[in-house]
């Protein structure tokens, strides 16, 4: 083979990396019949972080909060009134895309056994962090359960199993086998960290490969019945075999889709079809809340359409998500210019810092439903509660981002020493 013919595959291997999503190139060798070598570009994970992950995630955990206050009418205004999925749907998505956004460039850069020591890393810090929730969890309930003498509150939260064998309680919160109520998405969160880091191995080598395998994880554990058993009964309410899907999902558009797709989100059918979708979901949720709106829908059309399951990940539900992400896709650019709107800035301070913001969500939503239930259930009441948490929220979002930038930069550092000592 010629110099010219072996520059013209390293051109061409490139071109073929940068148009399947690549971002960065990492050499390899290729050994050829003759004593050349060509050096394969393959594609690597991204460098730069889309703030469109962190106003999103952001606001999932503000509409998570809402969502877990009972009886609140400003959860009205949250996404699942309008369609099929929820804020756990984009929680979800975006956990995949940003787990393969920063532990892919460490498996890339420094290989396997790196990436996945930090991926296990990451799950024990969320593990932790899940235990820290339970017992400040059950400690909040528990105080107002006893001090207002009110056990629904134990009864709606799920621990009444709690009170009367907390020994056995406490060893299966520790496998992660008993939640309370509304403390699902974290556990299936270390679950899918678990076993992250062969995924991940296998989605920057064989992408498609990958996501096919997820695929069929989603159909064998939606035919067969798969879940993991939860204590004292019954199973997972979010089933991680399924749900695993949009999370692998969003580590493939992370490494590799995203590119491989921006023709078809640009295609004007591929909007029309999401818009419609949209509009029909919507029709559809009206009839919960309007029964007589339910006489229009056809009766073949109801018994295809239900049970839309949220446990097992029911396909409209995941289609439902797809339709929102093509036109956040479609009409939301990581350039736009409102990113730097100071009215955006608390969202995207509490998506930076999502386990923390999510872990007080649900220390606050149960807070917000005592004071409901003992005091007022008025909409004055509601709208104070839902307002005051998402500024706690924002607030503390915004000293966790102020201590990080002082833990980084010696300069700040001595600047709040100073003022210390002043």
């Amino acid at each position: 083979m010629s110099a010219a013919a072996v520059q013209a595959a390293i051109a061409r291997c490139y071109v073929a990396g940068a148009d399947t999503g690549g971002f960065d190139s990492e050499a390899r060798y290729w050994p050829l019949p003759s004593s050349h070598k060509v050096v394969l570009m393959v594609p690597a994970p991204p460098s730069q972080r889309d703030i469109r992950l962190d106003f999103f995630r952001g606001l999932a955990l503000w509409l998570i909060f809402i969502d877990h206050i009972p009886h609140n009418v400003i959860s009205w205004i949250t996404i699942r009134n309008f369609g099929f999925s929820d804020a756990a749907e984009l929680f979800v998505f975006i956990s995949g895309y940003t787990a393969a956004f920063v532990f892919g460039r460490a498996m890339h850069e420094r290989g396997f056994l790196v990436a996945g020591v930090r991926i296990l890393k990451r799950a024990w810090q969320i593990y932790v962090a899940h235990i820290f929730l339970f017992v400040f969890f059950l400690a909040e309930i528990i105080f107002v359960t006893r001090g207002f003498e009110n056990p629904l509150f134990a009864e709606e939260m799920g621990i009444v199993d709690f009170l009367q064998r907390p020994d056995v309680i406490v060893l299966q919160a520790v496998l992660l086998a008993f939640k309370p109520v509304n403390m699902d998405i974290l556990p299936v969160y270390i679950l899918l960290l678990l076993w992250f880091a062969p995924l991940l191995w296998l989605l920057l080598r064989w992408p498609s490969a990958a996501l096919m395998a997820s695929v069929v994880l989603y159909v064998l554990a939606d035919r067969l019945g798969w879940n993991v058993p939860a204590y004292p009964y019954g199973y997972w309410v979010i089933n991680p075999y399924c749900w695993q899907l949009l999370f692998v999902f969003g580590a493939w558009c992370a490494l590799y889709g995203a590119r491989r797709l921006s023709g078809l989100l640009r295609s004007p059918i591929t909007l029309w079809i999401a818009a419609g979708y949209l509009a029909f979901a919507f029709a559809i949720v009206m009839t919960w809340y309007f029964p007589r709106l339910g006489d229009y829908v056809p009766r073949w059309l109801v018994t295809f359409l239900y049970p839309i399951d949220k446990t097992n990940l029911d396909v409209l539900r995941f289609a439902h998500f797809l339709a929102l992400a093509v036109l956040v896709v479609r009409f939301v650019p990581r350039d736009w210019r409102g990113w730097q709107w100071p009215a955006l800035r608390p969202i995207i301070l509490c998506g930076e810092h999502s386990l923390e913001i999510f872990c007080l969500g649900i220390f606050l939503s149960f807070a917000g439903h005592f004071i409901m239930v003992e005091i007022s259930g008025r909409f004055a009441m509601q709208f104070l509660i839902t307002i005051g948490g998402l500024a706690i929220m924002s607030g503390v979002g915004w000293l966790l981002n102020w201590y990080k930038k002082l833990d980084r930069d010696p300069a700040l550092q001595l600047k709040a020493l100073d003022g210390d000592i002043a």
